[in-house]
């Protein structure tokens, strides 16, 4: 059985988030688009890079991969944690040039962020992780983020940030959990996420 099956579907930065993994102490992280890996597989991570309906095309186009994916995560039980693009792809639908179906794992929409003057969109740097409720992955402090969309409407909240507004900065319930910001990215913050989520049970 695999530990850590890093799903690539052509959408995330595979080499910066395996190498994360490995220094949280991940001991086996297979990066693998294989459904019987994934199927296996004792925790899940769902990079993601780019616009929503590309990655999540991405991710219906390898044969059995969603499925594995769910019968693993709903089903099962396993750990998941989704980055970014990943984190979003979890809504039920994203609004990126037009409407798309999400995986619908938690609800939500995926949707730009309002446009205001001196607004730099995409949102990029470091920026204030805030916890909305007690969670044994999620804590506070400062993250490195890079998006033009955000997971709103949704109920499972974990920690909100703020970029001309507040939105959420990480989203969850049971075993599933995304985060908008980059753990690769986010130094020593970023690495004791990875760590928090290697030691969860839920």
């Amino acid at each position: 059985m695999t530990a850590i099956a890093l799903i690539d579907y052509g959408a995330g930065n595979l080499r910066s988030v395996h190498n994360a993994l490995v220094a949280a102490g991940a001991a086996d992280v297979a990066v693998t688009a294989d459904p019987d890996i994934v199927a296996k597989a004792d925790r899940i991570v769902l990079p993601g890079v780019g616009a929503f309906a590309a990655c999540m095309n991405g991710l219906v186009a390898i044969p059995g991969l969603v499925e594995a994916m769910e019968r693993r995560v709903r089903a099962d039980g396993a750990p998941f944690l989704g980055i970014c693009v990943g984190m979003q792809l979890l809504a039920d639908a994203g609004e990126e040039h037009g409407r798309h179906a999400g995986l619908g794992w938690i609800g939500g929409t995926v949707r730009a962020f309002d446009p205001a003057p001196a607004l730099r969109i995409p949102h990029m740097g470091w920026n204030d992780v805030v916890p909305s409720i007690p969670h044994p992955v999620i804590a506070a402090g400062e993250a490195y983020f890079l998006h033009g969309y955000h997971f709103a409407d949704t109920a499972d909240v974990l920690a909100t940030s703020s970029h001309g507004g507040v939105f959420n900065a990480a989203v969850g319930r049971d075993n599933m959990i995304g985060v908008q910001f980059h753990p690769e990215k986010s130094q020593a913050y970023g690495l004791a996420t990875l760590e928090r989520f290697l030691m969860w049970r839920p």
